[in-house]
Parts: C-alpha cells; structure tokens; sequence
C-alpha cells in the first residue's frame, strides 16, 4: 500500500482553516495565524508550502475552481450542459464558507494579477464548456451567444441568491430557470 505524505493532507487542512477564517473574518481579517490556529497547525507551514498569506489565498480559489471542472464525460450536449449548470449550483459552490469567499475573490480579482487570471481562467473555462455542447445543437454563432448568455444567467443567478436578495440561498429555483433558458434557446433553432 503506497504511503502518503503529510503535505496534501496538511495543504488540505490549511485550504479548509482559510475558507472558514473568511467566512467568520473576511479577507482583510484573516490572517496566517487564524488561519493555523483554525487548522491546528504552526504558521510556518502556510509559508512551507504557499510561501504567504496569498499564496494561500490563490491556492483555496484554485481549489474552487476544480470543483468546478467538468469531471464527467456525458456524451449528450445538453445533459452536459444541465451538469454544468448544476455544478455551478452545487452544494460546494453554495456553502457559506464557499459564498463568501468566491465574493472576496471577486472583489479581490480588481486589484490583483494572480487572483485577476484565475478569474479570467475560470470565466473562460466556463463559457468553453457551455459553447462545446451548444455547437453540438446550434448553429455556431448562435451556440457562442448561447454559451455567454448562459455563463451570465449562472454567474448572475448565484450571486443573487447566494447574497441572500432572493431564495435566501435556495438554490433550486435559478437551475430550473437556467435550464429552462437553454431549451428555449435550443428550441428556437430545432427543425
């Protein structure tokens, strides 16, 4: 039985303290000693293994990010395009240490370069995944617009419920709404 290492569990351990911290500080408040203290580890790890506090930071949106990353081969366009949007909607994404930091990664993204690229990489990503399944049901100019409308409708969606303004959080109502704009868009087009 191969061993493992004490570094992916304890980046993992510090990943969970920062999303927890920024939950009960936000960004400005968190700190490499709350964020140890809250993972049980020395403050000298987080610079171990991130080098400083948004090495840190960089590393917990990165870990976002890949949950969002289509992990499924479904071969049918527009149950890959329903995952997409589900995942986007997913019980990871939605839970409050998740909310509030995807909300100061956001407003972080402005100022700084690192956070800035992975933002746009993930933007991206997204609008590339939706684009691929559409251009398997609509013509390709149509599919592009299809995708960024889509990407818009989610990246808006959550942000609204996730703040609380509308559903208090609930989830279910912007994936039915989404869904339902993506087989309009698709029926326009159908023979």
């Amino acid at each position: 039985m191969p061993k493992v290492g004490m570094e992916p569990v304890r980046k993992k351990q510090l990943i969970e303290a920062t999303l927890e911290v920024m939950t009960e500080v936000g960004y400005h408040g968190t700190t490499i000693s709350l964020i140890s203290k809250k993972a049980g580890l020395s403050s000298g790890i987080v610079s171990h293994y991130f080098g400083d506090k948004q090495g840190l930071i960089e590393a917990t949106m990165r870990h976002l990010l890949e949950a969002l990353k289509i992990t499924t081969h479904v071969a049918d366009p527009l149950e890959r395009i329903d995952f997409i949007i589900e995942n986007n909607f997913s019980q990871t994404q939605g839970a409050s240490s998740a909310t509030n930091t995807w909300f100061n990664f956001w407003a972080l993204s402005l100022h700084n370069k690192g956070l800035h690229r992975l933002q746009c990489i993930n933007h991206r990503r997204l609008e590339s995944n939706l684009a691929y399944s559409y251009r398997q049901l609509l013509p390709p100019r149509e599919a592009k617009n299809a995708a960024a409308s889509t990407a818009a409708l989610i990246d808006g969606y959550w942000l609204r419920y996730s703040m609380g303004s509308v559903g208090n959080g609930n989830f279910e109502e912007p994936v039915v709404r989404i869904k339902q704009y993506v087989r309009d868009t698709i029926n326009l087009f159908a023979d």
